[in-house]
């Protein structure tokens, strides 16, 4: 899984804090979910600009 072509890192942008390119969600805000027992599914409809694949990227950056 190639991260960088969903997750980007600006530090005009939540302080710096790495974002999925196009939104303000933080992989932060998707680990949180994610650590509370939440699906992919769920994060998905709390979060309509994520797909899979976006998440799965998320996933890779902090592999």
């Amino acid at each position: 899984m190639n991260y960088r072509k969903h997750i980007r890192i600006d530090s005009e942008i939540r302080f710096g804090k790495p974002i999925v390119i196009g939104t303000r969600i933080s992989v932060y805000d998707v680990w949180n979910r994610l650590s509370n027992g939440m699906s992919k599914q769920d994060i998905i409809e709390d979060f309509p600009e994520l797909n899979e694949e976006r998440i799965n990227a998320y996933l890779a950056f902090g592999g």
